[in-house]
């Protein structure tokens, strides 16, 4: 959360508001509960085309040492060695 106890907006958020999703606060965070179709629709829209589920709330970690980049670039599909100092990727 915030200092001011407001809970963080995820980078998808307007997406997720767009969609018409209800917003709650949980850990910290505003996250969609439900859309307006409900938990059917969903369901099968993920089933017949493809759905991404928003982690970005679910922590962050540093990796540092020696041989972080080799770990990084064995571990991951994106390339760690484009990034800046300070920068992340998904």
């Amino acid at each position: 959360m915030t200092d001011n106890n407001t809970p963080i907006k995820t980078p998808f958020y307007d997406h997720h508001v767009a969609a018409g999703g209800k917003m709650v606060s949980f850990a910290g965070f505003n996250l969609p509960v439900q859309y307006p179709k409900g938990i059917r629709a969903e369901h099968l829209a993920v089933r017949k085309n493809v759905g991404l589920f928003d982690l970005t709330h679910m922590g962050e970690f540093e990796v540092t040492g020696n041989d972080a980049l080799e770990f990084l670039q064995k571990t991951t599909t994106n390339n760690v060695a484009a990034l800046e100092v300070g920068q992340i990727q998904y």
